[in-house]
């Protein structure tokens, strides 16, 4: 599912799912760099991310996986 990662001005991460209409804080992540492993939302909803560079710039549209939750 395509997925808007973005940051808001005080650092906080977000995700919104245009096909649900859905924009929930992110939680957690299990790796510090973000890309290529799995993000939690406030939700509960689980996110598996794909592989980009370190330095990649936010706002950005991805595709995603979805693991678990609602």
């Amino acid at each position: 599912m395509k997925v808007m990662i973005r940051k808001d001005a005080k650092g906080a991460l977000s995700a919104y799912v245009p096909k649900k209409d859905l924009e929930e804080p992110i939680v957690s992540q299990e790796k510090e760099g973000l890309w290529g492993g799995s993000v939690t939302l406030a939700n509960g909803w689980v996110l598996a991310l794909p592989e980009m560079a370190a330095g990649t710039n936010l706002p950005i549209t991805v595709e995603a996986r979805r693991l678990s939750g609602g």
